[in-house]
């Protein structure tokens, strides 16, 4: 049996687009830019931070699956330049490497 998304499911969705790191640099400059790792949904990601699903985001935070994009990791994107989803569930933008 396949369950239908939720409406804020499909809102995230029609939302989320390709982006450039370049084009994510301020947003990492100002410390609101978090990665996804790809193994999980962005969407439903993104759906557990607007629902404040306080108990799952700290899951992930905890696990590393979810966080602030580190120095490392935005040299990587820096010098690979790999196409990227992003989605925005203010204050955060939300990203993961498209695959």
């Amino acid at each position: 049996m396949t369950q239908e998304p939720s409406t804020l499911y499909a809102k995230l969705l029609g939302e989320t687009a390709s982006i450039t790191w370049k084009e994510l640099q301020p947003f990492f400059a100002k410390g609101a830019l978090l990665w996804v790792e790809p193994t999980l949904d962005l969407i439903a990601v993104a759906e557990a931070f607007a629902e404040n699903r306080e108990a799952q985001v700290a899951a992930w935070l905890k696990s590393g699956d979810v966080g602030k994009v580190s120095e490392s990791k935005a040299l990587d994107l820096f010098e690979r330049d790999p196409p990227l989803w992003a989605v925005v569930v203010a204050p955060w933008v939300l990203i993961h490497e498209r695959a």
